[in-house]
């Protein structure tokens, strides 16, 4: 593969070959570091050395965002989100591959804030020069709010078996009997002083170049099984379903209170952002639609103006009608504040999809690698956009089978023929100490896609 990065702007403004080959950052490449930042008041510092460093990463990101090719983008995810026929939208987003693609060996700065700033800028540069997938760049640089977890009412403690390894934690709500009263509807802390200082900074440093928004962040998903489980452990709520079905109902009532009643706070505070633009939206896609916000919109933002997600990996191993009857009660009230709705992330949804289908304004749907493609494909056909998610492993050698990606991407996209489908790449955890991985498989994705296109449907 050539080390030029053509990628999604057209220009060879980089080289895949200027990336990788020093040693991981160890950054949180999720969007978990945009819920909670881990600021504190000394970290508001940034070097003049820094500065200069991130002011010339922002003019490259600002320049890259200006090109005709973006506007191409933004026209082409609209038209996708709209449920227009496009060919197959194509997006990468290796997450903590990330830390293989800009490792040490890139990094310039070395405080806390200026290091994780110079991260996600690079990221961008990256997406405009090499990657080659069809995410845009935008000129803005967006702060997110400084607050603390989600805190149920017991305290969950977990521990990190090596750094970018695995969590392991325990689950406090050990017996029912004694436990369960002591869980409430969450409460949660925003740092006022973190966040102001952090926007303040952001501002200096980025003012005519990029557009600086302080844009909340509050969740990655809205959905009530992953909060179970960390209260309750995994083996014991999965038992729970024969052994305590009254009592595993009246924690996901608590927790689905819990999520109203945040958002309930965060519209009264104006503490919700639009995220009908270059915002992530559900498990994958991004949220371009001019059917948001709600037509009634004024400039204080309510979920109804907003894109909404849930999903339940946790409970892939549950029946169809277990999950109808124990989890889709506790999410629709959920997703029924929302203006669209996303469903869906790694568990499999084809024998749910009668259940799942009821969601208020359901648009997107995920496709995970453990989902039957064809089956999916005749469930959602032009009515929905089936989020396709390729399995990360494939990516996760030094040295991929091209071929079989290939095989699988042509076959994909013939299977899903008359589907609004997005091709969609993450979760990746090693890209095998390649950054060329990425750009190669958006590389064979972005051909098989425009082949599709050039068929018709």
């Amino acid at each position: 593969m050539s080390g030029d990065c053509k990628g999604a702007a057209g220009q060879g403004g980089g080289s895949v070959q200027d990336y990788g080959g020093g040693a991981s950052p160890g950054l949180e490449q999720t969007v978990s570091e945009s819920i909670q930042t881990g600021f504190t008041p000394a970290d508001l510092l940034v070097q003049d050395e820094e500065r200069v460093t991130l002011r010339s990463l922002a003019e490259r990101v600002a320049a890259l965002a200006a090109l005709p090719a973006m506007d191409e983008k933004r026209r082409l995810w609209r038209q996708h989100n709209k449920l227009e026929k496009t060919r197959p939208v194509i997006f990468c987003d290796p997450e903590n591959g990330w830390n293989e693609i800009i490792t040490e060996r890139q990094l310039k700065c070395r405080t806390k804030i200026a290091r994780r700033w110079e991260m996600n800028l690079r990221k961008e540069i990256f997406w405009g020069e090499c990657m080659g997938d069809d995410r845009p760049v935008e000129a803005v640089f967006n702060v997110p709010y400084t607050c603390s977890v989600d805190f149920w009412g017991l305290p969950i403690s977990y521990r990190r078996t090596e750094q970018l390894g695995s969590f392991v934690w325990d689950a406090p709500l050990k017996d029912y009997a004694t436990d369960l009263k002591k869980i409430h509807p969450l409460t949660f802390e925003i740092d006022w002083e973190v966040s102001k200082g952090c926007f303040e900074l952001a501002k200096d440093l980025f003012d005519g170049i990029l557009t600086v928004r302080q844009k909340g962040t509050w969740w990655w998903s809205l959905g009530i099984t992953y909060p179970a489980i960390l209260l309750r452990g995994m083996e014991n709520m999965l038992t729970d379903f024969h052994e305590h079905p009254d009592e595993l109902k009246e924690l996901c009532s608590i927790i689905s209170a819990g999520f109203m009643k945040k958002l309930d706070y965060l519209e009264a505070g104006n503490l919700l952002s639009l995220n009908n633009d270059g915002t992530y939206v559900g498990s994958g896609g991004y949220g371009y639609m001019d059917e948001l916000p709600s037509p009634d919109a004024d400039a204080q933002v309510r979920c109804r103006d907003m894109w909404g997600f849930t999903e339940s990996q946790e409970t892939v191993g549950v029946s169809p009608r277990m999950y109808e009857e124990f989890i889709f009660p506790y999410e629709k009230p959920i997703m029924d504040r929302f203006g669209l709705t996303c469903y869906g992330c790694c568990e499999p949804v084809d024998s749910r999809w009668h259940v799942v289908k009821r969601h208020h304004k359901l648009r997107r749907v995920s496709c995970s690698a453990w989902a039957k493609l064809d089956k999916m494909a005749g469930f959602l056909q032009d009515q929905f956009i089936l989020s396709l998610k390729p399995a990360p492993s494939v990516l996760a050698t030094p040295r991929p089978d091209w071929e079989a990606i290939r095989a699988y991407l042509h076959k994909a996209i013939e299977v899903t023929r008359g589907c609004r489908l997005e091709i969609i790449m993450k979760d990746n955890h090693t890209l095998g100490g390649r950054p060329e991985n990425a750009v190669e498989w958006v590389k064979i994705a972005r051909q098989e896609a425009e082949r599709a296109g050039c068929r018709g449907p």
